[in-house]
């Protein structure tokens, strides 16, 4: 089967059967396919897109380019969470400990930031000597004696997804739903899981700003997750403000040790809030509570009891990292930086925060990557002070950023100051959580 008879197949409109999407995704995983005829064939998918039969044979066929994992001595519902990315979204480092403190085995499979969005990889790898690349075995050794592993995708997991994306980014093509899902799920289906949560942001500092776009990825992700019978559950949440009171990567494991330390303030617990929000759906979905009310109530206690925290400490004992970031989370974060103050200028309510804006000056001081081969700054971030409904005085401080060099700071105040939008009256409260999107499954 010729490449470029597929190639033009779906360029004229047409749709692809079975032999078809496997004959591809075999050609990009054994490198049949030249990376030009991969990009002709996303491309032509991208502009005539994919339906839902055809989201799920290339679902699967991504998915069955590598291994399935297999916990056969783990006798724990195996549960995981997927966040489509925000500014500040730290919920995985809660997320994880909290379900597997509470009965769920968590395989976590993550990955780095690229752009705006912070990578879950990258956040872990501010702690020292925490190790992030693990073989698969330790992978679900790891997951046997603490509850809960997170490590990167391997060579063996979904391999046919890392090639495509890799040129997706390339070709402008990443904005398109099935391709977007079907990255998604091959990769978190890889896992084996019983139960599946994912986190759909949406605001002007995701990817899906439109809710409309927010609530159709939702769907797809859920109704691809049941047809593959794995019990599945999207939040549609809202990233129109940085998540909790952080953003970059030390700053951000701080506030989550801060959290689980018990020692939030006000400015983090919207962080805490999603966190348990899907950590409850997962043991809900999981089996292990039988109603949200009651999943909310073990979290709660799993927090105040320390068994959150103890859980977390373990794993990072067992990914080689150091755990008396545990008992002075200070140690996370480097003094030898240039702090610099973003102050208000004028008196009134913050209405508007650009959320982007914040992600991309984390990301030019050095605390994201423009291209995946990028070098990150882990100690660089910020920290606020304020979010949107609160009321500031003229020259009150909003925000702390800290840099590495005066001319780096001077340039992200500028920009950050730019990103507050303040005004006489106050804007109507949103929600962090905008919607629930269910499957059939019970």
């Amino acid at each position: 089967m010729r490449p470029q008879d597929i190639i033009a197949k779906k360029r004229d409109g047409e749709r692809l059967n079975e032999a078809e999407i496997n004959a591809f995704i075999d050609g990009v995983t054994d490198g049949s396919w030249a990376d030009y005829q991969v990009a002709a064939l996303v491309m032509a998918m991208f502009l005539n897109e994919l339906d839902f039969e055809e989201q799920s044979l290339i679902t699967r066929a991504m998915l069955y380019s590598g291994e399935i994992l297999e916990f056969p001595e783990i006798d724990r519902p195996i549960a995981d969470k997927h966040s489509t990315g925000g500014v500040g979204d730290k919920t995985s480092l809660l997320v994880a400990p909290m379900a597997a403190a509470c009965g769920l085995a968590v395989p976590m499979i993550s990955g780095r930031g690229l752009g705006h969005t912070g990578g879950t990889l990258d956040k872990l790898e501010s702690i020292p000597g925490y190790t992030v690349d693990l073989p698969v075995e330790d992978f679900k050794r790891i997951v046997k004696e603490c509850g809960f592993a997170m490590s990167g995708q391997t060579a063996r997991i979904a391999p046919a997804d890392k090639r495509i994306y890799a040129l997706r980014d390339a070709t402008a093509t990443v904005p398109t739903i099935p391709l977007i899902v079907a990255s998604i799920m091959s990769k978190k289906l890889a896992e084996g899981l019983d139960a599946l949560v994912l986190d759909v942001k949406t605001g002007n500092g995701a990817f899906m700003k439109d809710l409309d776009d927010a609530r159709r990825l939702a769907g797809e992700l859920v109704r691809t997750g049941e047809a593959f019978n794995v019990r599945t559950r999207a939040l549609i949440t809202n990233m129109g403000r940085p998540l909790g009171r952080y953003v970059g990567n030390c700053c951000e494991v701080f506030e989550c040790v801060k959290i689980m330390r018990g020692e939030a303030d006000g400015l983090m617990e919207p962080t805490t809030e999603l966190s348990s929000e899907l950590a409850s759906h997962m043991l809900v979905l999981g089996g292990v509570a039988s109603s949200h009310d009651e999943a909310r109530e073990k979290i709660e206690r799993a927090l105040g009891s320390g068994e959150v925290f103890e859980t977390f400490r373990r794993n990072i004992e067992l990914q080689n990292g150091d755990p008396s970031i545990c008992d002075d989370p200070e140690k996370l974060l480097e003094t030898r930086l240039v702090e610099a103050v973003v102050t208000a200028p004028r008196g009134g309510y913050i209405v508007e925060i650009d959320t982007l804006a914040v992600g991309n000056v984390v990301n030019e001081i050095g605390g994201g990557r423009l291209k995946a081969e990028d070098g990150i700054d882990h100690a660089v971030g910020l920290r606020t002070e304020c979010t949107i409904g609160n009321e500031v005085a003229d020259g009150e401080t909003l925000a702390v950023v800290f840099c590495r060099d005066e001319t780096a700071a001077k340039n992200a105040v500028q920009k950050l100051r730019a990103a507050y939008r303040i005004a006489d009256d106050p804007s109507e409260a949103s929600e962090l959580i905008i919607e629930v999107v269910r499957g059939d499954k019970p």
